[in-house]
């Protein structure tokens, strides 16, 4: 049972993305969302001031003021007319993770939401219950409303949802479990629907993921300098003191740990100097886990902030309307880290085309037979592809702005276009790294003397599903089980 309380960490996440899981609230918890409650009923009850999204309408109707017998239609009404998502399915794990992060948010008691309403997205996810959530609608400021309004359908007994592997509506469910919907009281709507948890959950994926990748890219980059009899001198710890980027270090300890003992490179070298994508690997990659670094700082104070609008603060007798639903921080980070990893999936193509190019000892396109087979000639053709898709993914959304609601929210951030895409980015990445895993395998083969016990082990237990090419084959199979096992596979 994981307890939330304040503070929430990347690692502490990792674990929760999955089903089968359980939180619960901290007792301080709940005692700080019925003080922000009690505090805004007293509010209400005691004035006729008007306070933006509570008693009044929303966006450019924010002038226009709402009765109080009216209050709670009004929360309904906004969930229901901001469901407007459209395009692919979010991901489970994305969508448990909304949960989890807007559970988090309203834990800090400045949202004025009742008890019951956090419960609820409680139970949703410790029932595995997933609302149905589509990936297009959130221009990323304002909050992620699209995506937050069908996360918070089914609270109000409506939208659809998965549970026990079933697609079916809400009504159906919440008739077969004996709920009732919940009657949304003054501002719950807003809360639940101005926040950043569509991007943050994007993010937090994209980063757990990309951390355990960039482990993985750092390994196979190993296997192929080796396959390409290339040196490692540059790897040396004298020459990476002197320009002490720390991801540079990383990088570089990285690769001489995995090729340690390796006979490959006890060999005499007949090439003075290795071509950029194996003798700069330290300094790519290294950017890389530079830029991750970066981004991770921003995510974990983004899951440990408050992003709705307006916040409440009973210890200073103040209800205040802001921006901190604007997914700015988020949107550039998203960028940054797609532009990072989209340079992974670059520099690995490369060395696919460097081994494959018939030097340093190897046969062209690594088959013994060429001419009559083409080997593993397109294979690269498919990194490039990819590659050169990423490049295109990873053209900044941060820099694009569209103004909405008749001018009033008249600068957003895109940062919920920069997640998605981000997503694509990460599993093409994947992809070129399987690819490259294949040729450094394949190259190795044809090599007399052996690569370190590390990486050998690992061609072994890659050869239980993936034969070596004798002559030309079906290799799309090939790759696709490069791809699992490279997802897969406990580095």
């Amino acid at each position: 049972m994981f307890t939330i309380n304040q503070q929430l960490s990347l690692q502490a996440l990792k674990p929760l993305m999955q089903a089968g899981n359980q939180i619960q609230l901290a007792p301080e918890a709940v005692q700080r969302i019925q003080k922000g409650k009690k505090y805004l009923d007293d509010k209400l009850a005691g004035s006729d001031a008007l306070f933006y999204g509570i008693n009044t309408g929303f966006g450019a109707l924010c002038n226009i003021g709402i009765s109080k017998s009216e209050l709670n239609t009004l929360q309904h009404n906004l969930i229901r007319s901001h469901a407007c998502g459209m395009g692919e399915e979010v991901p489970a794990e994305i969508v448990r993770l909304m949960l989890l992060l807007k559970v988090q948010s309203l834990a800090f008691g400045h949202s004025g939401v009742a008890l019951e309403t956090v419960q609820r997205l409680i139970d949703f996810y410790n029932m595995d219950i997933l609302p149905v959530v589509y990936q297009q609608g959130s221009l990323g400021a304002s909050g992620d409303l699209a995506p937050l309004a069908h996360l918070s359908l089914p609270l109000i007994g409506e939208g659809e949802v998965i549970y026990a592997g079933k697609r079916q509506s809400t009504s159906l469910l919440f008739e077969a479990l004996g709920w009732k919907s919940l009657q949304l009281q003054a501002k719950e709507g807003l809360a639940l629907l101005n926040g950043t948890q569509f991007m943050s959950a994007y993010g937090v994926h994209a980063l757990l993921k990309s951390s355990d990748m960039l482990n993985k890219a750092d390994f196979i980059a190993a296997a192929s300098l080796d396959a390409f009899d290339g040196r490692l001198e540059p790897f040396h710890p004298a020459i990476h003191a002197v320009r002490p980027h720390p991801g540079q270090m990383k990088v570089a300890d990285n690769v001489c740990e995995f090729l340690e003992g390796s006979a490959l490179q006890a060999q005499v070298k007949t090439s003075v100097q290795d071509p950029y994508s194996f003798r700069c690997i330290p300094q790519v990659h290294g950017a890389t886990r530079d830029v991750w670094d970066f981004v991770a700082a921003v995510f974990e104070r983004e899951i440990n902030s408050v992003s709705d609008n307006p916040n409440i603060f009973p210890e200073l007798d103040l209800i205040i309307s802001g921006g901190n639903f604007h997914g700015q921080p988020l949107a550039m980070a998203l960028d940054q880290l797609a532009i990072a990893l989209s340079e992974i999936g670059s520099i690995s193509e490369r060395r696919i085309f460097q081994l494959i190019s018939g030097t340093r000892g190897l046969p062209p396109f690594l088959t013994a037979n060429s001419g009559l087979n083409s080997g593993f000639m397109i294979p690269q053709y498919t990194a490039a592809s990819i590659a050169s898709q990423n490049k295109q993914l990873a053209v900044p959304a941060s820099i694009d702005s569209i103004t909405s609601s008749n001018g009033q929210e008249d600068h957003v951030s895109m940062g919920a276009n920069a997640a998605t895409k981000l997503y694509r980015l990460l599993e093409n990445v994947q992809r070129i790294l399987s690819i490259e895993w294949m040729n450094a395998c394949q190259a190795l083969d044809f090599r007399t003397a052996k690569s370190s016990p590390r990486i050998e082990a690992a061609k072994a237990d890659y050869r239980k599903v993936v034969a070596h090419l004798d002559g030309d084959r079906y290799l799309h199979e090939d790759m696709l089980k490069s791809e699992t096992f490279i997802a897969d596979w406990k580095w």
